[in-house]
């Protein structure tokens, strides 16, 4: 990706995908992950460097971008959970018995 061409272009680039289809992306870029740590902790373990290179040239450890990822998931779980709240209008984890969104 060029950068300086397109420097929002991950804030612009599944503009027309269909939900179906980032699912899709998701999907698969999952299971490449999980291969590329199955085969990074088969060779070594998470101390290792990253085979990736910051824009300032460092190389996070494996851990380290195990422990961002976690962060980063947690953080946009909380962001549906309010999503979510604010549209069916209950709160916490599970449903309480007999539980009806109310009508919008």
């Amino acid at each position: 990706m060029d950068w300086g061409v397109e420097p929002d272009w991950e804030w612009s680039s599944a503009a027309g995908d269909t939900p179906e289809r980032l699912y899709t992306l998701w999907t698969e870029a999952v299971r490449r992950s999980r291969a590329n740590l199955r085969e990074v902790l088969a060779e070594s373990d998470a101390g290792r460097l990253a085979a990736f290179t910051t824009r300032d040239g460092r190389s996070p450890s494996v851990r380290r971008l195990l422990v961002d990822l976690i962060e980063e998931y947690a953080r946009h779980v909380g962001h549906a959970d309010l999503i979510r709240e604010s549209v069916d209008g209950r709160a916490g984890e599970d449903p309480p018995e007999g539980f009806r969104p109310r009508a919008t």
